[in-house]
């Protein structure tokens, strides 16, 4: 499992993270080092590992200053399973809601796509060619005519083109070479072919007729998929042959995996580099100068169902037990009305590091707009690229961008970063409508075209509200 996490320096981490996030230096140290330390347990003594738990992490900033970026990109970075969760979508036991354990199974579902597909990457090249040899079999099952007379030609074979052509080879090692040939070179990527393949059918959930069902049916697939015998309903299609391959491709390759060892690894990779992001954990705490009645009851419940979690306990999944003692969880929240101090102190206990992380204000904006790798501007001038439309923005016009978010935001909801998708919306609206139609390939947008556009939105306080 060591080799899984990755042994950044946590200067290293920083760096990577400012390429996409600007600012917010406290709370990117904060995750750096405590993704460095995992690779640091894991360097240590197992008599010792086993004690050292991960300082989780609850930051705390208004909506749009990067927290979930933060989280995100760093798993991205430690190729870790990540989850994200709304903890204002579990209820205590008894009201409506999910089960707060469902973030780990969730969490393990992911790891499992991961090390699936990590899998299936080093079985691609065999899996390839068994799908070669069962495509080029199926082929000649199904172009061996009943009769060889001319009549029979016509009408006889399974295999046809776009064009109506026909071909009957025999079934000899040179026709499979010859087809074999004729497949690798694409000469018969749009030819039809019929295959059988797994059905999937009307859903259960459909069949049930409820909301929420979708876990029910996954595991009853799953039971039914390990009875012996059991193969599951198919059916019989007519598809293109590069898409025929693909399927093959597909099925051979989950053939030649071992799904127990990708569950046993998939659990591993969960239990000592898993991540969840606990977004909006300051609607579940209870607000200063409360009672202890209606909703808050709740609130302080779904704390309550959270802390074994966080703590560290065993999570029944579908790929055995997993022990949540050394999963990473990072908390955020706005706390605009409560506080950290407001949440169950058996909860502020597990998170001991805590992080403010900074509004956003213009010169932000304009870091924003023009620093990271996926700038708002970069991201613009390459969809109106597929158009033909050069689109660049001048530093005036970058300058006022980040002014009129920046006033906006003042004006209303500070929203953070996101201000700058509505502004920008707003500012490109006509030329995303017109681009496919405009003989003016080149478009530059100064500060005085910004002001045009977005002044009298600005100055008319009910526009404003709509619009920015």
């Amino acid at each position: 499992m060591s080799e899984q996490i990755t042994g950044f320096t946590p200067r290293e981490i920083v760096g990577e993270l400012d390429r996409y996030i600007v600012g917010q230096g406290k709370a990117k140290r904060a995750v750096a080092v405590a993704l460095r330390n995992r690779w640091r347990r894991l360097q240590v003594d197992e008599k010792l590992r086993d004690e050292i738990v991960p300082k989780n992490i609850v930051m705390m900033g208004p909506t749009g200053v990067g927290k979930t970026e933060i989280a995100r990109r760093l798993a991205r970075l430690a190729q870790a399973p990540f989850v994200k969760v709304e903890a204002s979508k579990f209820t205590e036991v008894g009201y409506v809601g999910r089960d707060v354990d469902s973030m780990i199974r969730d969490l393990t579902e992911i790891a499992v796509q991961m090390v699936r597909a990590e899998q299936v990457e080093k079985v691609q090249v065999r899996a390839r060619e068994q799908a070669e040899q069962r495509l080029i079999q199926l082929i000649l099952e199904q172009q061996a005519p009943q009769t060889r007379t001319p009549e029979r030609q016509t009408v006889g074979p399974f295999l046809v083109s776009p064009g109506g052509e026909v071909t009957l080879p025999s079934d000899s090692e040179g026709e499979k070479a010859d087809i074999r040939a004729r497949l690798r070179s694409g000469e018969l990527d749009e030819k039809l072919v019929e295959l059988e393949v797994a059905d999937t059918g009307t859903p259960l959930v459909s069949v049930f007729g409820g909301h929420g069902l979708e876990d029910m049916e996954i595991q009853l697939r799953d039971m039914l998929s390990q009875v012996p015998g059991f193969k599951g309903k198919t059916q019989r299609k007519k598809a293109r042959v590069k898409d025929a391959l693909r399927m093959l491709e597909n099925e051979e390759a989950q053939k030649l995996i071992e799904n127990d060892r990708v569950a046993q690894e998939a659990v591993e990779r969960v239990e000592h580099g898993g991540i969840v992001f606990l977004d909006e954990i300051d609607k579940i705490a209870a607000g200063p100068r409360t009672s202890r009645v209606g909703p808050d009851v709740s609130r302080e419940g779904v704390q309550r169902d959270l802390l074994p979690v966080v703590e560290g306990s065993t999570v029944n999944t579908k790929y055995g037990p997993v022990k949540t003692d050394h999963i990473l969880f990072v908390a955020a929240g706005a706390f605009h009305v409560s506080s950290v101090s407001d949440l169950i102190p058996e909860i502020q206990g597990r998170f001991p590091i805590r992080v403010e992380l900074d509004s956003l204000e213009k010169e932000d904006f304009i870091r924003i707009l023009t620093e990271p790798e996926n700038s708002l501007t970069r991201q613009y001038a390459a969809l109106m690229a597929t158009e033909g439309v050069e689109l660049s923005f001048t530093d005036e016009a970058v300058d006022a961008i980040a002014g009129y978010a920046a006033e906006a935001n003042r004006r209303a909801e500070n929203i953070g970063a996101r201000r700058l998708h509505t502004v920008m919306e707003a500012l490109i609206e006509e030329l995303s409508f017109t681009a496919p139609e405009r003989s003016e390939r080149e478009i530059v947008i100064d500060g005085d075209a910004v002001r045009k556009k977005l002044e009298p939105i600005l100055s008319d306080q009910d526009l404003t509200k709509y619009v920015l």
